[in-house]
């Protein structure tokens, strides 16, 4: 199975990260990046378009078509945000694009990348979480074949990777440590990446992926390799 996938956000740690693996996994046959400015990526299976109202992608809707997956990937972090404001990045946008998605590709499975911690029932006291979790659950209402929310915790940065900010570039340095303590809840991206891929194609009994999923996902692909 060859996939042709989308994936948003790849200027940023988590984006770039599957990013890579979409490019160095032989599965994956095209890759569609859109996003605001360039990821200065190059490579055969790349193709590229800026645009900057993710709000309504319905100009490029054309350029979307025939694609089996995305991965969104795009997201901020509520750390001195106001809801409505956080609202608006997080839910609204999000729905937006995955709407015109939905139009275009109904058979295409959507990845999103939420968090560990997200609270499901929307009623919870973390202003973040309940917000993450309605947009998984209204994600789930959209006519795709599949939705999975990913939730990852702490990720490593793939090697060589340009968009790493400065807490990450510590977990660089302990990440040894971390992970002899816990091997599933202290993920590399790399595993992120492989472990969307694999969903693609084998699929998960549930549509909220928490990081023992990804962990396990991530060994189920053929040919994976474990830190």
């Amino acid at each position: 199975m060859k996939l042709n996938v989308i994936i948003t956000g790849a200027t940023g740690m988590v984006g770039e990260g599957v990013l890579q693996e979409c490019i160095a996994n032989p599965a994956v046959e095209k890759i569609l990046l859109i996003n605001r400015k360039p990821t200065g990526y190059s490579h055969p299976k790349i193709e590229e378009i800026l645009h900057s109202n993710f709000n309504d992608i319905s100009p490029i809707a054309e350029r979307v078509k025939g694609y089996d997956a995305c991965y969104f990937c795009l997201g901020v972090s509520s750390v001195g945000m106001k809801e409505p404001d956080y609202y608006a990045v997080t839910y609204t946008l999000t729905l937006n694009f995955a709407k015109v998605l939905a139009a275009q590709n109904p058979q295409m499975t959507f990845c999103y990348v939420s968090g560990a911690g997200t609270d499901s029932t929307e009623q919870g006291r973390q202003m973040w979480a309940r917000v993450k979790g309605k947009t998984e659950n209204d994600l789930l209402k959209l006519p795709f074949k599949a939705v999975y929310n990913f939730r990852p915790a702490v990720m490593k940065p793939t090697k060589g990777a340009r968009n790493v900010k400065g807490i990450y570039r510590a977990i660089l340095v302990l990440f040894p440590l971390f992970r002899a303590f816990n091997r599933t809840y202290f993920l590399t991206l790399e595993e992120v990446g492989k472990a969307m891929i694999n969903v693609v194609i084998k699929g998960n009994p549930t549509a909220v992926v928490e990081v023992t999923d990804i962990a396990r996902l991530s060994q189920q692909a053929v040919g994976l390799k474990q830190d």
